[in-house]
């Protein structure tokens, strides 16, 4: 890949709003992303390490900006779920909330739910597993997107349980 249109990239994406650019040519890859004021630019491919370059507004670094005591952001503490009962996937899959594309999902927020209620799908190796609840209450959060992969004992839907 030519320094050039490396440089071009760069230019293009420090005078955008847009934060993350990642283009592959010829089986070559680059990934340019914005952080504040350095951008990083690399190949992860074939372990290349990732350059530092320095942006029209500020100075180039050799370690990652969240390294940075000054740059470093704290990310915000997670919901308080102890009052919930957590539903998790018994396996490792694909999780999908409705039992085809065009249908309704099983559950949504504020849906009631019961033992042996099907909540959603989870796909593994082409078998789709239909996940029940285990408590009788009201689903409070979905924790997964639509089609996302899930991992063992992940959790799913948040449960107020009755």
């Amino acid at each position: 890949m030519d320094l050039i249109y490396v440089k071009k990239l760069i230019k293009l994406l420090s005078e955008s709003a847009v934060d993350e650019i990642e283009i592959e040519e010829e089986g070559k890859k680059i990934r340019v992303v914005k952080h504040g004021n350095t951008m990083v630019a690399g190949a992860p491919m074939l372990g290349q390490v990732p350059m530092m370059i320095q942006s029209p507004t500020g100075p180039a670094s050799a370690a990652p900006p969240a390294m940075h005591a000054a740059q470093a952001e704290v990310p915000p503490a997670p919901p308080d779920t102890s009052k919930y009962h957590e539903i998790k996937s018994p396996i490792v899959g694909t999780f999908y909330r409705s039992p085809a594309p065009d249908a309704a999902p099983f559950v949504q927020i504020g849906t009631s739910v019961a033992p042996g209620t099907v909540l959603c799908i989870v796909e593994a190796m082409k078998l789709m597993n239909e996940i029940e609840s285990d408590v009788t209450g009201k689903i409070v959060k979905v924790m997964v997107e639509n089609g996302q992969p899930v991992e063992y004992d992940q959790t799913l839907f948040l449960v107020e349980a009755a």
